[in-house]
């Protein structure tokens, strides 16, 4: 049971309640906003934020879908790990998925997309150990406008992520997501759900 109550959408501020489509949206894809609903001004600043992000991307849908699983599996955002976006369904399986358990040893990872999961650990985990050494990596592969986008999602999947992890939101959540809080889940445990 979530840590903080779920307002009904009829309850929130009609900005907030356009801003999410939350006359269209499941459960699922409404999310956390049903709890930041009790801070509707905060709650619209975050959502513009995550909205700014996934609007304005130039980095490859795959490559943000694998690094958004792989911070969550850090912060054991169970919610983060359930969900599977459609704008990446067609580069991303669940073998990929599975795969980013070591991304290191993925046999289907480029490059790129190893240097930015490994980037993105260190974010998750060690933000300190992201050195010029690791920089130098980044730049190997992408632009510096690039990087700031990565690390603008990193910024997003981190923060909004334990937020979520530590609200133990899991009541609409396939089964294998729903483990009690404390025990680490993957973010291949079971079906997960798509969304748009």
């Amino acid at each position: 049971m979530s840590r903080i109550s779920k307002l009904p959408v009829e309850q929130w501020d009609p900005e907030l309640a356009k801003m999410t489509m939350a006359d269209t949206a499941t459960d699922i894809e409404q999310g956390i906003t049903r709890m930041l609903a009790h801070c509707p001004e905060m709650a619209k600043g975050a959502i513009g934020f995550g909205a700014a992000i996934a609007m304005n991307r130039t980095l490859p849908e795959r490559l943000i879908e694998l690094v958004r699983l792989r911070v969550a599996f850090h912060n054991q955002c169970r919610s983060c790990m359930a969900i599977r976006y459609s704008s990446a369904a067609n580069d991303v399986d669940e073998d990929l998925v599975c795969s980013i358990e070591k991304p290191q040893e993925a046999p289907d990872l480029t490059d790129a997309e190893r240097v930015a999961l490994e980037f993105a650990d260190r974010f998750a985990t060690d933000h300190l150990s992201n050195t010029d050494k690791r920089f130098a990596e980044l730049r190997e592969h992408f632009t510096e406008a690039q990087t700031m986008e990565l690390m603008l999602h990193l910024a997003l999947y981190v923060g909004m992520g334990r937020l979520a992890a530590t609200l133990d939101m899991t009541e609409e959540l396939p089964a294998g997501f729903q483990k009690p809080f404390g025990e680490v889940v993957q973010p291949w445990a079971d079906a997960p759900v798509q969304v748009r």
